[in-house]
């Protein structure tokens, strides 16, 4: 009985109630012509009774369409789960999607399987079309998925897009920022934990760190991988601080907040003052940055609205075949209080980690 009381009302159900063929259900609950108003009345009060739903599913089919986006990501399910910018841009894609009945599709595979991934869903039309992110040098998944017929959008770089639609948001500007605030600052050895080099991005956010180092007239110091991971940050931070003499750091720049988090907590644990000691620097801003001892500058790059961006381009590529590149605003720098003076230039700081020169004494008046 509870399976039965479960069990959702189909459109069969609603026709014997009526007393109708399904036929003449479909053409009634689809607003189609050809009905007596008395009969469409019925149905629809049959319907009405039985709380009777569309199967948004069945609509899609209907249509021609799948109702739902996919997102294969080719990465360990744990580094998925743990890295903060996953969660903030599907967010953002749900804004898109949830109001409509649609659903996203999320994949998670690895690299030998990725290919296979693709062709599954274009075969099963499981997905209307796909959101491409983690782009790689030499990416072959904006080839594969037009020879697939698989709309696409290209979440990154035109330049690695293919034709395709791309959504972008530049992150240089927050790494040039925060290295030429660092050397404002007095810093002269500005080390970085990198993203992984198959990554366009974490290349990317590496360039722009070293090109801003050089424009501040200074000697890039020490680059080591950090992997985007809170274990690859804190053992690059550990390799950094374990360097003696003028080849220690003073400020470390991170390609993410997850590894930048680590690596603060590895300063502490070494015994360092964070930012007395040591400068640090993240990127992403998550929510957790605000709240860490000290609070982590980073680079606020709206991950949410870069997800929602994305699903409308997807669409617009679904609907039309094609979609105008669409550029979001750059990251930009937020510096809060883990970024500080250099050692022996500090003299007091103001929010942010900002240089403060202390007062004069007061002249005494005789």
């Amino acid at each position: 009985m509870a399976a039965a009381r479960e069990r959702r009302p189909t459109i069969s159900d609603v026709a014997r109630l009526a007393g109708v063929s399904p036929s003449a259900v479909s053409f009634a609950l689809n607003g189609r012509p050809g009905l007596a108003e008395a009969t469409k009345s019925r149905i629809l009060a049959a319907a009405a009774e039985l709380g009777w739903r569309p199967s948004r599913p069945a609509q899609a089919l209907s249509h021609g369409r799948a109702g739902a986006l996919g997102l294969v990501l080719t990465r360990e399910t744990d580094a998925v789960g743990a890295d903060p910018f996953f969660p903030a841009f599907i967010a953002g894609v749900e804004t898109v999607l949830s109001p409509r009945g649609d659903s996203l599709l999320l994949h998670v595979t690895n690299p030998g399987a990725e290919a296979a991934a693709y062709h599954r869903l274009a075969a099963d039309r499981r997905v209307d079309g796909v959101l491409l992110t983690d782009m790689r040098v030499d990416d072959p998944r904006p080839a594969l998925t037009s020879e697939l017929r698989l709309p696409a959008v290209v979440v990154g770089d035109p330049d690695c897009a293919r034709g395709l639609c791309a959504v972008s948001l530049d992150d240089r500007p927050a790494f040039g920022a925060a290295v030429a605030r660092l050397a404002e600052l007095g810093h002269r050895r500005i080390a970085h934990v990198a993203g992984p080099r198959e990554f366009r991005h974490a290349r990317r956010r590496q360039e722009s760190w070293e090109r801003a180092v050089r424009t501040a007239g200074l000697t890039p110091g020490p680059v080591l991988p950090g992997g985007f991971t809170a274990d690859g940050g804190a053992a690059a931070t550990r390799e950094l601080l374990s360097l003696g003499g003028s080849e220690r750091p003073t400020a470390i720049v991170y390609a993410n907040d997850l590894s930048a988090t680590a690596g603060l907590a590895v300063a502490h644990e070494l015994g360092l003052s964070v930012p007395e000691d040591l400068s640090v620097v993240g990127y992403d801003d998550t929510p957790l940055a605000a709240y860490t001892h000290p609070p982590l500058a980073s680079a606020r790059a709206d991950a949410l609205g870069w997800g929602a961006a994305a699903a409308r381009a997807l669409d617009e590529v679904i609907r039309a075949g094609r979609a105008d590149d669409v550029e979001l605003a750059p990251a930009e720098l937020l510096p809060r209080a883990s970024m500080g003076p250099a050692p022996g230039r500090r003299s007091s700081t103001g929010p942010g980690g900002t240089a403060v020169e202390p007062k004069p004494a007061a002249r005494r008046v005789p």
